[in-house]
């Protein structure tokens, strides 16, 4: 054991001297393609030959400096509506209510569409890997919630700050009427205050656990009374007469605290910028994060006034994120698979309401997290219902290759734009699911359009990887290897298995285990 701990030793020493002599080198295709999967949703050929010869600090600074603070694309109609939020109250019949709740369900289903949609034809996938990590951040579900759109709102203002003040951020989403409305915001009030925002604001979004009280949470509380909500717009109101102007004793200060007081409070500390630094390293570093680095990030993170680029830029510039040892040790989200999967093989769906659909079928539905915690990620996204929805995804890609459609329907195939593909019926929209369905009937009308939507797809396997570098097809299939896997393919002869079948091969590379991997 002595002997092996110095060979260990050594080789580690080693290894670190061509890190620090090279740290202006270009990152290379193999850094590009880890760059491009961990700060978006999947690497394709053309950005990984852009960022390949550009060094570490240049190359993190192209991919900040895609940032957005607003969608690229047009969200559905009804979403944008100023109509009265809720127009069924106690008076209202039972057909009226069921009528708001099948609304509601229609324009869930198509926010969800619609983001997933985003996610793929955007030109800065950091801004909505980042809206993503905030929106299970600061978690809330249209479960509760209920209205369509007052979670798109809540949507905008997560990418709004996505990529800015963390401080801003945290003060927006508090007072969003989501959260309001999913942490009870709305029923806190002077002489019966509700607690439950005050807890997660503490133990979730800034300090985490064990770095607060319960009486910091009682006092805590009596800040937020008072914050509320405009009924028929969702527009955030402070109702005077609702709050408790009295003196609080939060985190060893005393003062007549309001809401926006205590955030800033516990802005203040530093186990917030700990605590969320610490949360962004396993999001895309690696599942256990180094304390040191995170202090000394956090530190910076703190100074710069919390801008959320200098806590990201800095996790991204650690030797902990380039090393070969942490490829492949995190595992893709079920949106990260799906929008990963559809952009690393150039095609986009027309409607992606769908793939929405398929996500969910694999734990991850958006606007609906399990709890006030989020999804908790990591190893926790494998099971054997979801290996087996996320094996059937990837097999479902490759079922339908263009070519042999074409044939099958006698020419009848997608269409193409802009080098991606489009499914022809697109505007048909996603099957209305009624709120009535039983269970079984509502599967099998998603399995129905699912279906469908792999069909349309128009993905050729062959035309895949003939537009990929390399001189003939085996450095071809190399290159797609490259793309698709964070590291060497679990299965044997993945490489030489069906030479001449490119379907075959493709669908080898999709269904191997490493292809769950980022």
């Amino acid at each position: 054991m002595p002997i092996a701990r110095t060979t260990l030793a050594c080789a580690a020493a080693i290894l670190a001297i061509p890190a620090v002599v090279l740290a202006g080198a270009p990152i290379g295709e193999d850094g590009a393609r880890h760059l491009l999967a961990r700060t978006g949703f999947g690497p394709t050929a053309a950005g990984i030959a852009t960022h390949a010869p550009l060094d570490r600090e240049t190359a993190v600074a192209r991919v900040l400096a895609t940032a957005r603070t607003s969608a690229a694309t047009a969200p559905p109609p009804a979403l944008l509506s100023t109509e009265p939020l809720r127009p069924v109250n106690e008076q209202s019949s039972e057909a009226e209510r069921k009528a708001f709740r099948q609304q509601q369900i229609r324009e869930g289903i198509a926010l969800r569409g619609w983001w997933m949609g985003e996610m793929l034809a955007t030109d800065s996938p950091v801004t909505e890997r980042m809206t993503l990590f905030w929106h299970n951040h600061f978690a809330s579900s249209q479960q509760k919630v209920r209205v369509a759109r007052l979670m798109y709102r809540q949507n905008v203002t997560l990418r709004a700050h996505a990529l800015g003040d963390f401080g801003a951020l945290l003060h927006a989403a508090s007072k969003d009427a989501a959260m309001l409305l999913y942490l009870d915001g709305v029923r806190n009030r002077r002489g019966a205050p509700n607690e439950n925002f005050a807890r997660e604001v503490m133990e979730l979004f800034t300090l985490g656990e064990g770095h607060y009280t319960e009486r910091d949470v009682k006092e805590a509380a009596r800040a937020f009374t008072g914050w509320s909500l405009e009924r028929g717009t969702g527009t955030f109101v402070f109702r005077r007469l609702l709050h408790d102007p009295g003196e609080k004793s939060v985190l060893g200060r005393t003062g007549r605290f309001d809401g926006d007081e205590v955030l800033d409070l516990l802005l203040a500390r530093p186990e917030t910028a700990e605590h969320v630094v610490a949360k962004l390293w396993r999001e895309f570093v690696s599942p256990e994060p180094d304390a040191a680095e995170v202090r000394r990030i956090a530190a910076e993170f703190r100074r710069s006034g919390y801008r959320i680029p200098v806590a990201l830029s800095g996790l991204l510039a650690t030797d902990a994120f380039w090393a070969p040892a942490n490829r492949g040790v995190l595992v893709k989200s079920p949106v990260e698979l799906v929008v990963g999967t559809l952009t690393s093989l150039d095609v986009a769906p027309g409607d992606m309401t769908p793939f929405a659909l398929a996500s969910a079928g694999m734990g991850q539905n958006l606007f609906s997290p399990p709890n006030v915690k989020g999804w908790p990620g990591g190893e926790a996204w494998i099971d054997t219902s979801t290996l087996l929805a996320r094996k059937q995804f990837a097999e479902s890609i490759a079922r339908y290759d263009e070519s042999r459609t074409m044939m099958a329907a006698g020419g009848m195939g997608a269409r193409q734009r802009g080098g991606r593909t489009l499914a022809p019926d697109a505007a048909e929209g996603f099957p209305i699911i009624d709120v009535d369905d039983e269970p079984k009937a509502r599967a099998q009308r998603i399995a129905r359009a699912l279906d469908r939507a792999f069909r349309e797809l128009g993905f050729s396997a062959s035309r895949w990887l003939a537009s990929l570098p390399g001189d003939g097809p085996s450095a071809k299939r190399g290159t797609a290897q490259a793309i698709l896997l964070p590291i060497a393919p679990a299965g044997s002869g993945i490489g030489a298995r069906d030479e001449a079948d490119a379907l075959a091969f493709v669908r080898a590379t999709l269904l191997d285990p490493a292809f769950q991997l980022k």
